[in-house]
């Protein structure tokens, strides 16, 4: 089987650098028109008090609130739970499923945490002001309910197949519920819908934008050295994905399980150094963020404006609401669906809250304490400026960095589009092994061609299928509370006891 993938993806390559520009040029020519209709309706915006609204963002806020509220702010009250969950305090190991709760978050995590964490809270903040990280830490926060009911639905109506394994996720809870009321046919068009959404956006925003992103990180830090040299790339990224994806959700939570923490931790300690030895702008930094959120000076829109960047930015990097995250989370070793719904708490908490808002502090201290640092530098340039103004070397290492989050991000990714192939063609094992063919020949050409529309198209599937899964978790929410009810009751009566004891 790997001959064959190596043999593929070899003659792909092959032939792809001498064409590349004609390639990119006709496609992107064919598929602009669209691209630009698609994006137009997915992220249409409303003028608000001078700014510039996008509805499927407010679409994911409300959702956010309205679950925080009615199901009593569980992301705070379900917190520490989670944290035992993940330690695996309460795990049976003769529960069903094919991964630990740790895999699992881990997994997830592995998807949401990316270049955008990186690079997409620069262009916050540049666009936002420091105001706009305040209300991205809000988002996130809201963002750990709208989590806790997806992931609670993923696990409760979940397929366990013949051979053990298991497939969930939204286009699985969209199609039974809505058929356990009647609408069999609207729950059937539902769950194809997202399944098709979630696919093609597997192969765009969690495939090529991440292999091709990765591959600039290398070429900037080599100088230039790599130019013409992507389809080599692109052809090593591939080999050494498919080596992971090929052995299924248990070998990609084997690798997720070891890389999220050590990518997070390697990260977080030098953002933290760098931070620290800005000290004594610290205090100006915090203070901006908090005058920032209120008054949005210099911002379109005012505190509006800060509001609404913040708040795309946060739904942008951590996915609650767009349902991908379930499908990891549904392949968890539990009886429990609720126990899974508490440990999807602290995917938000530390993408958004942790990771994305330590960048902002990197980059919000850096800019107090030499506002010119970046000069004409945005996005990552503008995060890695911030860094190598304390470390000069920092530049490599945060390469590094990028690629592992894009490795991390591809790896989850091709699960979640996976299980939207199954959903769609079966669960048969030769489907299985073409879709991650076709997988690994996305990552290659990443590092290659140049398909702009083609991922704007992706981008804006994947947040057009936000509309049908929250819709599901508004009809499906009062069952969610019902198991979390009846989870707390059992966990406060000594039904549900612990497994393991710390």
């Amino acid at each position: 089987m790997k001959r064959i993938f190596l043999a593929l993806i070899t003659l792909t390559l092959l032939a792809v650098p001498a064409a590349a520009a004609g390639i990119d040029e006709s496609i992107n020519a064919a598929t602009a028109p669209i691209a630009s209709l698609i994006g137009q309706i997915v992220f249409f915006k409303i003028p608000l008090f001078g700014a510039q609204l996008p509805l499927v963002v407010l679409w994911l806020v409300i959702g956010a609130v309205f679950f925080t509220f009615y199901l009593g702010f569980i992301n705070i009250r379900g917190f520490k739970h989670a944290i035992e969950l993940v330690r695996g305090d309460y795990a049976n190991p003769n529960d069903h499923g094919e991964v630990s709760h740790f895999q699992a978050l881990a997994t997830a995590v592995s998807g949401t945490v990316g270049i955008g964490n990186i690079g997409g809270v620069a262009v916050a903040v540049t666009v936002g002001g420091p105001g706009a990280t305040f209300w991205l830490i809000m988002a996130g926060f809201l963002g750990m309910s709208t989590k806790f009911v997806e992931c609670t639905l993923g696990v409760k109506y979940r397929n366990e197949n013949p051979d053990g394994s298991v497939s969930g996720g939204p286009m699985y809870y969209l199609r039974k519920g809505f058929s356990d009321r009647g609408m069999d046919g609207f729950g059937k068009f539902m769950g194809t819908f997202y399944a098709i959404g979630i696919f093609i956006g597997a192969l765009g925003i969690g495939n090529m934008f991440q292999s091709n992103q990765a591959y600039v990180q290398l070429n900037n830090v080599a100088g230039g050295g790599l130019d013409g040299y992507g389809w080599l790339v692109g052809l090593i990224m591939a080999a050494v994905v498919f080596a992971v994806i090929i052995g299924g959700i248990k070998s990609i939570a084997r690798v997720t399980e070891k890389i999220v923490p050590f990518m997070a931790v390697f990260y977080c300690v030098f953002a933290l150094i760098v931070i620290f030895m800005n000290f004594s702008s610290i205090p100006a930094a915090i203070g901006n963020i908090f005058s920032g959120a209120m008054t949005g000076e210099g911002v379109a829109g005012g505190a509006i404006g800060a509001l609404i960047i913040g708040f795309q930015r946060a739904v942008f990097s951590n996915e609650a609401g767009i349902g991908s995250a379930s499908i990891a989370h549904s392949a968890v070793r539990t009886n429990e669906p609720v126990t899974e719904g508490m440990v999807s708490l602290l995917e938000p908490f530390i993408d958004t809250i942790v990771i994305c808002t330590i960048t902002a502090l990197v980059i919000g201290t850096s800019q107090v304490a030499d506002p010119g640092f970046a000069g004409e530098a945005k996005g990552i340039a503008m995060t890695s400026a911030a860094f190598e103004r304390q470390l000069s070397w920092f530049p490599i290492p945060l390469a590094f960095a990028g690629v592992l989050f894009a490795f991390s991000t591809m790896i989850s990714w091709s699960y979640y589009g996976l299980k939207g192939w199954t959903y769609m063609f079966g669960e048969s094992a030769q489907g299985q092994t073409i879709y991650k063919l076709l997988f690994c020949a996305f990552v290659a050409l990443g590092c290659v061609v140049q398909l702009g529309p083609i991922l704007d198209i992706s981008d804006a599937l994947v947040f057009l299928i936000c509309v049908p899964n929250i819709l599901g978790l508004y009809f499906l929410a009062p069952i969610v509370k019902q198991e979390l009810t009846s989870y707390l009751a059992r966990i406060e009566s000594g039904e549900i006891q612990k497994y393991k004891n710390n």
